[in-house]
């Protein structure tokens, strides 16, 4: 009996048929051509990807002559090595949540506060109370101390003093130059012999630790009629050529300072002058001579010698200070005349000061009375000389002394 295969046509769901019943595409024959299609393509893709490895990384046939072998292996440790790169980097074992934060935080941590919130009519305010307490080292300023930060430096002193081979040479060297050490710096003392620097001086001031300059004034000593004014113009002269910028004040060796006096000079501005205690010639009684004033400002001045009353004005050569700069920056001060400013030896005795003052300022009006009111003696000259008595040379003995009184 011969049989008849029907074939089997596209379903089309919305085709009806002669038989009345429609197709249907979820009947198992459907299904399975469906599943033999997935099947298929997953097959195909499966192939390419084998030949595709076997081709890049595996030789079917031996290389033939002049392929590029180097190449291909180049490529194919490439290849590895991106594929291993990518596996160390994958987390295997351990999920994403499970690595802790704090292995790789970088974060500062601030330290431990109470913080707390208040209200106020403004909103809310933040206020924190740190749990560290405070640490008091119980040291108190002293009022004393000035805690600003910015100083300005102080004005150098230059003082000049002459000095000459005498029985108490050394001890007025020696005393004015401990005074000065006690001074604070800047300070540069000027000492000027004559004729040659001796060895004995120089020793002196070396011992005293204060900055110095010995000069020496090589004037003629039959045509010298005051020494001392000689040896000050050589000091003078050493600051107008070196322009040494400071306060100026001649202080000899034999006076008796107070350290008081040189803390003041730094405040003149171009000349200052204070009264000087001193023994009269006869030394039976102490005379006072120096400026009258009305605080800082000089309104008169006072004497107790009735042959310097003729000065213009009456003032020891230890009584006053000025300005170096004057001596060598005219401009500054509008002085009438550029002529060098120096002690006249031709006047006569007791008026080398005022004529010296006449060439630094024109009246009281350019003058400051120091300290305020001119009411404190900070120096002191006595005259105290020993003539004619014999002194070693360099205060060293050749040989012992004879003595007077033996030992019994």
């Amino acid at each position: 009996m011969a049989s008849i295969r029907r074939t089997l046509s596209p379903a089309y769901p919305d085709r009806v048929y002669p038989n009345g019943i429609p197709f249907s595409t979820s009947s198992p024959s459907s299904k399975l051509l469906s599943n033999v299609k997935y099947s298929s393509t997953f097959s195909s893709f499966a192939v390419g990807v084998r030949r595709f490895i076997s081709g890049a990384f595996l030789l079917r046939h031996p290389p033939r002559k002049g392929s590029n072998v180097w190449r291909r292996a180049f490529f194919r440790c490439c290849v590895f090595f991106l594929l291993g790169f990518l596996l160390g980097m994958m987390p295997f074992g351990h999920d994403g949540d499970d690595i802790r934060r704090h292995d790789f935080s970088f974060e500062i941590k601030p330290p431990h506060v109470n913080a707390q919130f208040e209200k106020d009519t403004h909103g809310l305010v933040w206020r924190e109370d740190s749990v560290v307490d405070s640490v008091n080292l119980s040291v108190k300023p002293s009022p004393e101390v000035n805690l600003s930060l910015t100083s300005v430096p102080k004005r150098q002193l230059i003082v000049v003093t002459p000095t000459y081979n005498r029985p108490l040479q050394a001890y007025f060297l020696n005393r004015l130059g401990q005074a000065l050490k006690l001074v604070n710096p800047p300070l540069l003392w000027i000492v000027v012999e004559m004729n040659s620097a001796s060895m004995e001086t120089a020793e002196i001031l070396r011992k005293t630790g204060v900055m110095y300059r010995h000069l020496v004034c090589t004037k003629n000593m039959t045509d010298v009629k005051d020494r001392g004014v000689h040896q000050r113009n050589v000091a003078l002269q050493h600051i107008e050529r070196h322009k040494l910028d400071g306060i100026v004040y001649f202080a000899d060796d034999d006076n008796i300072y107070s350290l008081e006096l040189f803390d003041s000079l730094r405040d003149i501005s171009r000349f200052g002058t204070w009264p000087v205690a001193m023994l009269a010639q006869n030394k039976n009684k102490a005379i006072l001579e120096g400026p009258v004033c009305n605080g800082s400002q000089v309104i008169g001045w006072h004497t107790n010698e009735k042959s310097k009353r003729l000065r213009r004005f009456h003032v020891d050569m230890s009584g006053f200070a000025f300005n170096s700069t004057i001596l060598w920056d005219p401009k500054r001060w509008r002085r009438p005349t550029s002529k060098p400013i120096r002690q006249l030896d031709t006047v006569k005795e007791g008026f080398q000061e005022t004529t010296f003052i006449e060439q630094v300022v024109e009246d009281e009006s350019q003058m400051e009375g120091v300290p305020t009111g001119c009411s404190k003696v900070m120096n002191w000259h006595l005259h105290l000389e020993v003539p004619n008595s014999f002194y070693p040379s360099g205060w060293v003995f050749q040989k012992n002394l004879d003595y007077v009184l033996p030992i019994k």
